[in-house]
């Protein structure tokens, strides 16, 4: 019967592997770092430059360099899990692998806004059948994962918001500054896209930016 459960365990387990891309959105620091990515590049008003695809691979990268320490744990648990089954093969592998993931449920819990565990907490009580509902609590990973993700797409639209204040600034000055010289026939984002540009990489922007959102994982 073990044997049996064992199989069935490790069919499920692959068929989580091709879930993988939507884990690593969900669960890591791409969301927010690929949403501010995206937002700066809206901000300067370049629409195609960086691609998206580029956007996507620096934010696959940061990523990659934020939950370093995290797969690094996951990998030591790995082994472990592995040279436990070698051992025995009583323990169920869905349980092993939970063991083996545990540090990305503490990252998504570390970094995840309380409130949110709460609120899907209470949704949860109301929504799942009532045995299920009285067994959670606001750490459980069904929970934990949407708690995560809002909070990502919260604090990505704070920095979002805050990095567009000085480019519309910019781009408020330019219209001001062309409507008083009498070109209004002169399109503002004629100016603003290169004025834009040039202060941003004057400033070292997109090396200040990285290092900002690696940063918020400290």
């Amino acid at each position: 019967m073990s044997a049996q459960y064992d199989v069935v365990s490790f069919a499920i387990l692959l068929g989580m592997l091709s879930l993988v891309p939507l884990i690593v959105v969900t669960t890591t620091s791409f969301l927010k770092i690929s949403m501010v990515l995206l937002i700066l590049r809206n901000a300067i008003g370049v629409q195609q430059v960086p691609p998206t695809l580029a956007i996507y691979g620096v934010a696959l990268a940061m990523s990659a360099f934020v939950m370093a320490p995290t797969v690094q744990e996951i990998g030591k648990r790995a082994l472990a899990v592995d040279a436990r089954m070698h051992e025995s093969r009583t323990t169920p592998i869905l349980g092993q692998a939970q063991y083996a993931f545990e540090p990305l449920r503490d990252f998504m819990l570390k970094f995840s806004n309380p409130d949110q565990r709460e609120l899907f907490l209470a949704s949860a009580k109301k929504l799942w059948p009532p045995d299920l509902a009285k067994q959670a609590t606001s750490s459980d990973t069904l929970i934990l994962i949407p708690a995560f993700v809002v909070s990502e797409l919260q604090t990505g639209y704070e920095i979002g918001f805050l990095m567009y204040i000085p480019f519309v600034v910019i781009d408020l000055l330019v219209s001001n500054l062309l409507m008083a010289l009498g070109m209004q026939q002169v399109s503002p984002q004629t100016i603003t896209i290169p004025l834009k540009l040039l202060l941003f990489t004057l400033a070292a922007g997109w090396g200040k930016l990285l290092n900002a959102l690696a940063m918020s994982y400290a």
